[in-house]
């Protein structure tokens, strides 16, 4: 069944499932109404005298230069192919579609001049599931996406190329074997179909997806990490983070506060306990992790308006009878929101690791083996699983350098001033792979530790949690092969099957505004 979304009205929980399970996506009827109405003003401005961008005129530095009528087609066409300039690995498929449907949105607002038929062909690619093949190089984030969006609208025309029932293969023979004719582009509709910020913002909305979903586990890791080194529950205290008043902070101590209930392994020390208090990775997870999230909610904020946004040039303003000239292709907003993402994933991450560094280390673990071990120095346990976090931590940590405040100029100075949007969007996938990687050791480590409390019991949420771990991963007696577990660890956490048993899937999301 085809999901019918509402230009301008699109909510990031629409777009993640949407996203997730790959559904073909459609227009509501409502919305031809304003789409016929700008292709229809656009028609009119391309047989008039008036120079109009984009319409009647060449593009960028080469605007002054006047089209006759009779080549409208061809400028249109002849953009598309001379801006197929992307290079690198192709964009997978999921995000792809993304983008797609992010472009559906934008051209669906009917500012963009774009005519039913040309839309209703990018409708008819998600629902037969071609995916046109998409380099992830070639974009600096203003004048649009103009690379990536040029090999997506190249499909529509019948070039460059595109996947099709799993097969690699020429965009024209995709079109055919599903029974598609490629449209002949009118006025203006290859420059609507590649200015925009579609490529960048699908890629931070798959960014701020995945990084939802690591900070849910960080959540539920994190309480395993505090009952596996005997941590105290005292910093969870409501009171002391409604006195800070940090949304992300108290929504965070309240979820691990829920998760905690019932553990005995925190009851058998409330007593005579000698510790006064925990290291900052375990007391300040409300705190960091918290402020993580209240940057994601903030950057979903951002993407949800950007989802939505007409960001092509020239914009079609049929109430005013204008179509003006501007700048809604610069993608600094998304710029600005993928450094933050950047951030809190990174971050997430920092704390985890110390964390994975604490349980293995005799001298702060609370009377656990070294390196989490029952039979340490004939094996080296998970000496050196802590060492891959710390690596890919770091990794991260240079990842996290903002992309936005870098710019070049292009095209002859025209473009003077560019977001960078594409590859700071780009790398999060990256860094939420490694965040991954990092929170699957933490569990690794956090599940031997409460084991090694038995036979004092973590809380049952928690035990749910173990559970899902070992129906995957045995526990590390002697000494294996690693690196399959660390892989498996991390496929569960990206799986986000650990926080649904806990029933926190999602729930980090709601107080987005």
């Amino acid at each position: 069944m085809t999901f019918q979304l509402t230009p301008g009205s699109a909510t990031l929980e629409q777009l993640e499932r949407i996203w997730r399970e790959g559904l073909p996506v459609g227009l509501g009827k409502n919305a031809r109404k304003a789409i016929d109405a700008a292709a229809h003003a656009v028609k009119k401005a391309a047989a008039g005298d008036a120079a109009v961008y984009g319409v009647n005129t060449g593009f960028g530095k080469l605007a002054s230069v006047r089209i006759k009528p009779a080549d409208t087609a061809k400028l249109q066409r002849n953009l598309i192919l001379s801006h197929c300039c992307g290079v690198g690995e192709p964009l997978d498929v999921k995000t792809t579609r993304l983008m797609m449907v992010l472009k559906l949105l934008s051209v669906g607002r009917g500012a963009s001049g774009i005519r039913w038929e040309t839309i209703e062909l990018l409708q008819n690619l998600l629902a037969s599931g071609i995916t046109p093949l998409i380099p992830t190089q070639g974009s600096v984030g203003a004048s649009g996406d103009l690379a990536p969006l040029a090999h997506m609208a190249a499909t529509l025309i019948g070039e460059g190329e595109a996947l099709f029932e799993s097969q690699r293969m020429n965009s024209a023979k995709a079109l055919e074997l599903a029974g598609l004719q490629p449209v002949v582009l009118g006025p203006k509709e290859g420059l609507g179909l590649i200015n925009g910020t579609q490529f960048s913002t699908a890629c931070a909305l798959v960014g701020l997806f995945e990084a939802i979903r690591n900070a849910e586990n960080a959540v539920v890791i994190s309480c395993l990490s505090t009952d596996a080194i005997m941590g105290s529950t005292a910093p969870l205290e409501p009171a002391m983070h409604k006195l800070r008043g940090h949304a992300g902070q108290i929504d965070v101590a309240s979820a691990m506060r829920s998760i905690m209930t019932g553990s005995e392994i925190r009851e058998s020390h409330r007593d005579g306990d000698t510790r006064v208090q925990d290291p900052y990775c375990i007391r300040c997870q409300p705190q960091v992790t918290g402020a993580a999230l209240d940057l994601l909610r903030f950057a979903g904020g951002t993407l949800e308006i950007e989802a939505n946004a007409v960001s092509d040039n020239p914009l079609v303003l049929v109430e005013e009878d204008k179509i003006v000239s501007g700048g809604n292709f610069h993608a600094e907003p998304v710029a600005f929101a993928a450094d933050q993402i950047a951030l809190a994933v990174s971050e997430i991450g920092a704390i985890a690791q110390r964390r994975v560094a604490l349980m293995v280390d005799p001298t702060l673990s609370f009377d656990l083996p070294p390196f989490l071990t029952p039979e340490p120095g004939i094996n080296s346990g998970l000496m050196i699983a802590e060492v891959t976090t710390a690596a890919l931590m770091s990794e991260n940590k240079h990842l996290a350098n903002p992309c936005s405040t870098d710019s070049t100029p292009t095209s002859a100075n025209q473009e003077d001033h560019v977001s960078m949007a594409a590859h700071g969007a780009l790398r999060l996938a990256r860094m939420n792979d490694n965040l991954n990687v990092i929170l699957g050791v933490e569990i690794l480590c956090a599940v031997q530790g409460v084991e090694f409390r038995a036979p004092l019991r973590t809380s049952r949420t928690l035990q749910n949690a173990i559970a899902v771990l070992r129906d995957r991963i045995p526990a590390l007696e002697d000494d294996r092969f690693l690196s399959g577990d660390l892989t498996s660890a991390a496929e569960l956490v990206k799986s986000g099957e650990l926080v649904d048993v806990c029933g926190i899937v999602g729930t980090l999301l709601e107080s987005v505004e």
